[in-house]
């Protein structure tokens, strides 16, 4: 199979750990039999210093007409200053929209051998933990109007849900449920929101599709205390952009480590948009200490939903689990100094870790 991939490093440690997740892809390729080609992009605070946009029309374009998208971050403490609509992340949703990308599938997986980083109790996770977290992605208060007074005293941001959008997420959220536990919980606000009440009535309107998925409801500020309290109560949580992205970062930390989490934006047809749920992280970037697993990790998505690759992404995964089973560690899942010191030379960087999964695959 012949891919062509459009690559946007980003900001921070993005050039690093899209570098270490196209060596992994090269190897699947040469294991496999697949020709991946790459064509590289700006986007963000880079594109910003280079053409004053932090999505040129032409990264856009490029990646439109990709198969494929990997994105490593943007964003940073440079650019903070700049008005909204001209910063970094701006390019984030202009490309979630250009793209068509309404739906973002986060998977928040506990490996065995990182659960001592697990800031739960170990009774808690004695199971492991495995929630998949799907995100509306183009619609609510993250693309509805706003705006401030003509004094700049007061600001407002809207939220908008028509049933279109909805349906088509929570349908992902019920094709996932049915590949799992089959059990679907939509969380919403629905005791104050309207949007959330129509979310409900949206999704009660579906499930007779998909009898036999257990579909349930939780207030978003509940739920946020059940991911501490029981995770493992949830199988597939469906919601919207905002909700989504709050609690998509906090399964991440329940999990031991950000830096192992990956993510896959998907629509209708088109090119997949992926990228590592982590930020652009400044301070570490270009020193050869950021994670690349969850990037890693997010070519094995890429593998998986876009080119329907299935035995070359688990060979990712599986490449993966034994560098882990190994001992070998970056510094974000290193553990404490104490086990930072008993790690020796098995403490490893950026590249180091990409040299390892390669070899195991």
């Amino acid at each position: 199979m012949n891919c062509n991939i459009t690559t946007i490093p980003g900001d921070g440690i993005g050039p690093d750990i899209v570098r270490e997740g196209c060596r992994v892809l090269d190897a699947i390729g040469k294991k496999f039999g697949h020709s991946f080609a790459y064509t590289e992009v700006k986007a963000g605070g880079c594109a910003i210093d280079a053409t004053g946009d932090p999505l040129p029309k032409e990264t856009l374009d490029a990646c439109v007409k990709s198969d494929a998208v990997l994105l490593g971050a943007v964003g940073g403490p440079k650019w903070d200053t700049l008005p909204g609509a001209k910063r970094p992340e701006k390019a984030l949703l202009g490309l979630r929209a250009g793209m068509k990308v309404y739906a973002n599938l986060r998977p928040a997986l506990m490996f065995p051998q990182l659960a001592a980083a697990c800031p739960l109790k170990a009774e808690i996770v004695k199971d492991g933990l495995d929630i998949l977290i799907v995100r509306e992605l183009t619609g609510g208060i993250y693309f509805g109007d706003r705006g401030r007074n003509a004094a700049g005293d007061a600001a407002w941001d809207t939220e908008a849900y028509s049933k279109g959008e909805i349906e088509r997420v929570v349908k992902i959220g019920f094709e996932s449920a049915m590949k799992r536990q089959k059990k679907l919980c939509v969380v919403d606000k629905a005791n104050i929101l309207e949007t959330s009440r129509l979310w409900r009535e949206v999704a009660e309107s579906m499930k007779g599709k998909w009898p036999q998925v257990e579909l349930s409801y939780m207030y978003v500020d509940n739920a946020a205390m059940q991911l501490v309290r029981n995770p493992n109560q949830f199988d597939v949580i469906v919601t919207s952009n905002m909700f989504g992205d709050i609690l998509s970062d906090e399964a991440s930390q329940i999990t031991g480590s950000i830096g192992m989490l990956a993510s896959a934006s998907l629509g209708d047809s088109g090119p997949g948009l992926y990228e590592p749920i982590h930020g652009s992280a400044p301070d570490i970037a270009g020193k050869d200490l950021a994670n690349p697993l969850a990037t890693i990790l997010t070519c094995a998505m890429m593998l998986r939903f876009s080119f329907g690759l299935t035995k070359e992404a688990d060979a990712i995964e599986k490449a993966v689990e034994s560098v882990l089973d190994a001992g070998w560690r970056t510094g974000d899942i290193a553990g404490g100094s104490a086990d930072r010191a008993a790690l020796g030379d098995k403490l490893v960087g950026t590249r180091k870790m990409g040299d390892l999964v390669v070899a195991a695959i």
